[in-house]
């Protein structure tokens, strides 16, 4: 069965928490992607400034992080991240893709404290850190899509 088509353009990518949501904005014309911000997520994720971001970015579609387990099975915050990517569809009607996220937290923990060892970030900027999750989740993706690409 051939892979559905890809939508081209912008993304915006969803590293989805029960306390915070990171979002980061990429392209699939050049393979990158930049952190954006985070979202605070108390009972419902702030709907007001998702809705916000999508209205500035125009994405053609919206990738959201999976949560997998290390031997790549769904875990809680799996469903809970396709909960959160079905509810994203339901009101934006834009296409959804789940991209596994497996180590991009460990991954952006790294990269801020290299971050902060070379002076480019503080302690506060911490709250950023899903934002950097995001960027990563969606760097990985792309890159596997480039790479689906020259194949």
């Amino acid at each position: 069965m051939p892979e559905p088509a890809v939508p081209q353009g912008t993304l915006l990518a969803f590293d989805f928490g029960r306390r915070r949501i990171g979002i980061a904005v990429g392209q699939t014309t050049t393979f990158t992607a930049t952190a954006l911000t985070t979202v605070r997520c108390t009972e419902t994720p702030d709907w007001r400034h998702i809705k916000k971001l999508i209205d500035d970015w125009r994405p053609a579609a919206l990738v959201v992080g999976l949560p997998l387990a290390s031997d790549g099975s769904e875990t809680d915050m799996s469903a809970a991240a396709r909960r959160f990517g079905a509810e994203l569809a339901e009101r934006f009607g834009l296409p959804i893709i789940h991209a596994d996220e497996r180590l991009t937290s460990r991954q952006a923990n790294t990269e801020f404290a290299a971050q902060r060892a070379a002076g480019q970030a503080r302690r506060r900027d911490a709250s950023r850190l899903d934002a950097m999750a995001a960027k990563i989740l969606l760097e990985n993706w792309l890159q596997s899509l480039a790479a689906r690409e020259r194949r």
